[in-house]
């Protein structure tokens, strides 16, 4: 098990994370965010700007069209695409450069989300499923697993995690059962958001970041924090971590970030944190 009392990167990872000075942004790949509708966008403005700020080559967000002057009014470096039908996110997914998805921050629960969720799987690519994309599948979590691959990061709260897999037991030691059993389940790494954040991949692979005590940072527990993780976790995957690497390198980053933003933070502080994470790190 690797496990961290408080946020603090490995050398190995502080060292991925490096971007080299004869390389350019195709060479850190293309993240792909999708987004629900009118007004229902501000998660996954969230999560895209998160996976940007992270060092993704390229960030894409995708919403119906009718929701584009919305994003386009508050984004500029990060790309637009519209798509109205789920059944179009296969023709958009044949852009091979497009290498990481996230799915879920804002993206409206049923049965279209349902459809793009199995069209995303289908590519298939890393890809990150959170918020709306898994309790969209609550009725029935066994259609999702079913679909999931080894390449895909599940991150759910507490509330979303018995949706799919049952109640979380009481004590720790219980609970990392549970979430081992639920990563062998999915086929999948999956990360239990917390205030000890525990990460569970297929393989039986075990990591903890725990942010108590002196490495606490409470102020993480507002709205839209989990959207910035999400993006966190697919900008990292674009930019060729591995699932277990980029779940756990992207929860570190994040509780680095809350720590050094402290009191009053609100989730827009958080990718904005990042640069002055980054040179915190030496990277």
């Amino acid at each position: 098990m690797s496990a961290a009392q408080g946020p603090g990167l490995s050398p190995a990872l502080i060292a991925r994370l490096r971007k080299s000075e004869d390389q350019h942004k195709y060479d850190h790949g293309h993240a792909l965010i999708l987004s629900g509708g009118p007004g229902k966008g501000g998660a996954a403005r969230l999560a895209a700007r998160a996976a940007l700020r992270v060092g993704a080559g390229l960030v894409t967000l995708v919403a119906p069209r009718a929701a584009m002057s919305e994003h386009a009014a508050q984004l500029t470096a990060i790309m637009l695409r519209p798509l109205d039908r789920a059944e179009a996110l296969s023709g958009i997914l044949r852009d091979q450069r497009l290498n990481a998805l996230c799915l879920g921050p804002g993206l409206g629960l049923g049965a279209k989300t349902r459809r793009l969720v199995g069209r995303a799987l289908a590519a298939p690519r890393p890809t990150l499923l959170d918020a709306d994309a898994l309790t969209s599948f609550a009725a029935d979590p066994g259609t999702l697993f079913a679909q999931l691959h080894p390449a895909c990061v599940l991150t759910p709260h507490g509330g979303e995690f018995s949706r799919l897999f049952g109640p979380l037991p009481q004590t720790r030691e219980a609970c990392v059962a549970v979430l081992q059993e639920a990563a062998e389940q999915a086929g999948a790494v999956v990360l239990l958001k917390g205030p000890e954040t525990l990460i569970a991949s297929p393989d039986g692979g075990l990591a903890s970041v725990r942010l108590r005590g002196e490495s606490a940072a409470p102020w993480l527990a507002t709205a839209g924090s989990g959207d910035v993780l999400a993006g966190l976790i697919c900008g990292l995957l674009a930019r060729g971590f591995s699932p277990m690497e980029a779940a756990e390198t992207g929860a570190q980053l994040h509780g680095l970030a809350g720590r050094r933003l402290g009191p009053g933070l609100i989730a827009e502080d958080l990718p904005e944190a990042l640069p002055a994470v980054f040179r915190d790190l030496g990277i």
